[in-house]
């Protein structure tokens, strides 16, 4: 049985049949992987269930909890190093790390993983990671150190994914006894992920209010869903709440000299888009940090792993560990490893500077006689105007749905956009010349867009794509933006970052930037028979400039 929601491929009755493995029942129903990794660690490690107690806080005055856990530890008397593993964000909480925690107890760890509060058969309500959640990981150190003799307090690691992972990662900025985080899928700012560029990423929080349908949400977080969805308008205290949840905004305690980041993302994130989690690890300047980016979407490169199947991302969590708790192996001094679209070569770089093309400027110009695209050149062509209408959405969209587009890209069948099929009344299109050579785009693309809106509130979604000769598409990268209180009529420029990306665009394929009002990923503000006007002004010129290597 496939979990729902946020993890398509996460076969839970495969994980729970482990767990009664385990504790002393067959594997005749388990795949040849866990079944040997069961049976080895039947007679290797120690498997039990516990409940951790959380004293009541001062928000909660008289309100205790029990998170619901469970511990796999080698024998012997150690001492030994742990790993502290909270959730993601599913029904089935701590079980879904099962798997994983075995192997880690095989090798030598301590594990306690847990169902955050508000999940599963843990007590709370889900706050988001907000301040209990991290009281909450304290207080699962406390009671592992507590309760079993055999765990060395001096090396402590907390390991997440998704959910699990900024809960680690905030954990970590309180909690100077943590000195090591394995943070994959993650988020940096919880604020940019949802609102990036103003723009309500609605596909994004109607996935975890579905992932959370049997969950209970706080009051606080209920209302925060509420706003993201269906808000207007972008409070301060909805920002405030945002930015209490955000490791970003957490960074100056984050930032320690005696701790080790080990970051895991995909390319084509819709969840937690890839920039915010970019920008966190490159303000990280005392930790010691490694990012690891793949093809594919939220928590796909790494889901393989849950299910106990050989994962890169998993193994790079191990190496990561092993080097930093256990003094282990080796690190070769890169800081960020690329997976590259969709040769699924892998780049390593010393860091995000080096792994990032240089900025090549192409400008956008207006369409020749008889050509319904504009252009992509070299030199600015001022003076073009180009109108499109809002409220109609095109074939141009971020992905065919949130996440589960993303494993067909990990198989190397990336979403096919039809060119030709987009109107060029609801989206307006510049395509470059065939390229003579590989552009290898590497980084974050910039782009600025000079417009008019017909209305106050105006919003567009730029996609970057990748033609091939017959005019099918692959989305290299894409970004949101939204204005509100305009004044009618009057030019606007955005400048704006779209996603970062490494992919290689083959010679023969030609480039081409689409932008359209509509996106079901999307907040829309546009009003219908609206209009938005877009230009290339002598003093606000459009151009898209691309990191190429």
């Amino acid at each position: 049985m496939a979990s729902a929601g946020l993890y398509p491929e996460l076969n839970e009755a495969a994980l729970a049949q482990f767990v009664t493995a385990l504790e002393g029942g067959g594997t005749s129903t388990l795949s040849s992987e866990l079944a040997d990794e069961a049976n080895q660690a039947r007679g290797s490690i120690e498997f039990f269930k516990c409940r951790v107690p959380v004293d009541p806080s001062p928000a909660e005055p008289g309100v205790s909890v029990e998170l619901d856990a469970a511990v796999c530890m080698p024998r012997g008397s150690g001492p030994f190093p742990c790993v502290v593993m909270p959730a993601p964000w599913a029904d089935l909480g701590w079980v879904a790390y099962i798997a994983q925690a075995a192997k880690l107890a095989l090798k030598g760890y301590i594990v306690l993983a847990y169902t955050p509060r508000g999940f599963g058969k843990s007590g709370g309500q889900v706050e988001v990671g907000g301040s209990l959640d991290i009281r909450d990981g304290s207080a699962v150190t406390d009671f592992l150190l507590a309760n079993l003799p055999a765990a060395d307090p001096s090396r402590i690691a907390f390991l997440g994914d998704s959910y699990g992972s900024g809960i680690s990662l905030l954990v970590a900025a309180n909690d100077p006894r943590v000195k090591v985080v394995g943070a994959l899928s993650t988020w940096g700012s919880l604020f940019s992920a949802f609102y990036e560029n103003d723009t309500q990423h609605t596909a994004s929080v109607d996935a975890l209010r579905g992932a959370a349908a049997n969950a209970r949400l706080s009051e606080r977080t209920q209302w925060a869903f509420d706003q993201m969805q269906n808000g207007d308008n972008i409070s301060d205290e909805l920002r405030d709440w945002a930015d209490e949840r955000s490791p970003l905004k957490a960074v100056d305690r984050l930032d320690r000299s005696d701790l080790s980041i080990f970051f895991a993302h995909a390319w084509h994130e819709t969840l937690f888009p890839v920039n915010q989690t970019l920008e966190l690890f490159n303000t990280l300047s005392a930790a010691t940090k490694l990012l690891d980016l793949s093809i594919g979407d939220h928590s796909s490169p790494e889901m393989s792993g849950l299910i106990g199947l050989p994962n890169r991302i998993w193994s790079d969590a191990h190496r990561w560990l092993d080097y930093h708790l256990k003094g282990l192996g080796e690190l070769d001094g890169n800081t960020v490893v690329s997976q590259i679209m969709w040769s699924k070569t892998l780049e390593s770089s010393p860091d995000w500077d080096a792994a990032t093309g240089t900025p090549t400027r192409l400008h956008l110009t207006g369409p020749v006689a008889g050509a319904t695209d504009g252009g992509l050149a070299e030199k600015p062509l001022n003076g073009w105007s180009t109108v499109l209408a809002t409220g109609t959405d095109t074939p141009a969209t971020v992905a065919g749905a949130i996440i589960k587009t993303g494993y067909a890209e990990m198989l190397g069948k990336p979403k096919v956009y039809p060119t030709a099929e987009i109107s060029r009344t609801d989206a307006a299109v510049w395509t470059g010349e065939p390229l003579t050579g590989t552009a290898k785009v590497r980084g974050i693309p910039g782009l600025r867009l000079t417009f008019q809106p017909s209305a106050a509130n105006a919003g567009f979604v730029a996609y970057l794509f990748d033609v091939a000769p017959d005019g099918n598409a692959s989305i290299i990268t894409h970004a949101p933006f939204t204005v509100r209180d305009a004044s009618p009529g009057e030019p606007v420029v955005a400048d704006i970052q779209l996603q970062a990306a490494g992919y290689d665009v083959p010679a023969g394929h030609r480039l081409m930037l689409v932008v359209d009002t509509k996106d079901p990923f999307y907040g829309d503000v546009n009003e219908a028979g609206g209009k938005l006007t877009f230009s290339s002004p002598e003093g606000a010129p459009s151009y898209l400039d691309l990191p190429l290597a």
